[in-house]
């Protein structure tokens, strides 16, 4: 259907009643489209969710489903959380959005909860994680090459790994599906099998300025890294100078039982990244660093229009004080060890189920088959779950999700998986 340039029309949009918004002309019937306005980047579900609260949605049926993806690891204080709801609310009546031009209390605020509660030193606000990892990327070639004048750009990533879909995140993702189309990829970028050491060692050369690594694959299949390969990066990144950057968009704010997922193996990356979790739902991201790289990141360096806005500063708040007054990560790694268990119990004597992983609430179960119809299967019995690629079915239920909600949902994959082998 084509449209006469500088026409504004009146179209109806689901779930006004037939009501058209201005007057009813012809030309605003004539422009009710049959095809959506959307571009169709999204393989979607054939459901349209419309209200949630806890770890329960709704859709425009009326039909209620057990959420056990939030958002895809985003809403880890469940939906519609009371304290972030209360903070947006306040800021809502006062101040929304001043450029970065000016001082913003509120980043202040939310980058001291952060550092104070974690080994970085200094924060940048943006809007995604793919934002905050390219901002990661970016520092780490800076700080070389205006801080330490060595002239070095590449980054080390790990195959089947996920960072985004920016052309940087996209061509360090170790996964050539998310590459399809998009070439030339930038330069700088290798990425090495997970575990070898080997390759590791020889991907090393005198341009490389950082190691960039998940402490789960969730993308990838939700691997864990293992403790004795966290080691030899970090052996290498001293021995070699390079930047250690963790990617914590999905794992950070709790989900895998402790506030940040490098905690689990001892150390303190030069740069780590958030997103998902950081803000409820509400689109933010953060990009972290020690102290020492404040000199590559000087005034004019880096930016964002829409980084840190008073209202993003509101929601980041409210979740960071409400993770750490509720202990949630102490809750998830309880909580997940419940569901580790559970899972093992019921499908471990499966032969279909082959393994059973993950940290915390953050739980993958690989199948000896590809699982995209199990997912829909669990839709039509009310339970929401993603995949992990083609084999892996992933659980990321809320970090208050309690114990009579893992037994529903352990209940569900469970006649789910004997209905599909049956």
């Amino acid at each position: 259907m084509s449209k006469e340039p500088n026409t504004l029309v009146s179209v109806e949009t689901p779930g006004t009643n037939g009501a058209v918004a201005g007057a009813q002309t012809e030309k605003a019937s004539a422009a009710v489209q049959t095809e959506s306005s959307l571009f169709p980047t999204y393989a979607r579900y054939p459901l349209s969710l419309v209200k949630g609260q806890g770890s329960w949605l709704w859709d425009d049926q009326g039909k209620r489903y057990l959420d056990f993806m939030s958002g895809i690891a985003v809403t880890n204080l469940g939906h519609a959380p009371q304290a972030v709801a209360e903070r947006l609310k306040k800021q809502i009546d006062e101040l929304w959005h001043v450029s970065n031009l000016f001082h913003i209390p509120g980043q202040e605020r939310a980058a001291a909860l952060l550092t104070a509660n974690s080994s970085a030193d200094a924060v940048f606000f943006c809007n995604s994680g793919a934002e905050a990892n390219e901002a990661a990327i970016k520092l780490a070639r800076r700080y070389h090459q205006k801080v330490k004048q060595t002239g070095r750009y590449e980054i080390i990533t790990f195959t089947q790994s996920f960072h985004g879909r920016t052309l940087a995140t996209l061509t360090a993702t170790g996964q050539d599906k998310v590459k399809e189309g998009f070439l030339p990829l930038p330069a700088g970028f290798k990425s090495v099998p997970l575990h070898d050491q080997a390759a590791l060692e020889e991907a090393i050369s005198e341009n490389t300025a950082a190691i960039m690594l998940e402490m789960v694959q969730a993308e990838g299949g939700m691997y864990p890294v293992e403790p004795a390969f966290v080691d030899v990066i970090t052996k290498l990144c001293n021995e070699h100078g390079l930047l250690l950057i963790i990617d914590e968009v999905q794992t950070g704010m709790g989900r895998t039982g402790k506030l940040f997922s490098f905690e689990h193996y001892g150390i303190e990356p030069d740069i780590f990244t958030l997103a998902k979790g950081l803000g409820s739902g509400f689109s933010v991201g953060a990009m972290l660093g020690k102290g020492y790289l404040r000199e590559a990141f000087t005034a004019g360096s880096h930016g964002s229009t829409f980084g840190g806005t008073p209202l993003a500063m509101a929601a980041v708040q409210a979740t960071i004080e409400t993770i750490i007054d509720e202990k949630l990560p102490e809750r998830a790694a309880e909580l997940g060890e419940y569901l580790f268990q559970s899972l093992q119990k019921q499908l471990g004597e499966i032969p279909f189920v082959k393994d059973i992983r993950g940290k915390g609430l953050m739980v993958g179960i690989e199948c000896a088959e590809p699982v995209a119809e199990l997912v829909l299967a669990g839709q039509k019995k009310g339970i929401l779950f993603i995949t992990a690629g083609p084999n892996v079915v992933r659980l990321l239920p809320n970090l208050y999700v309690t114990k009579d909600e893992i037994d529903q949902a352990v209940e569900l994959i469970t006649e789910l998986i004997q209905e599909h082998i049956a």
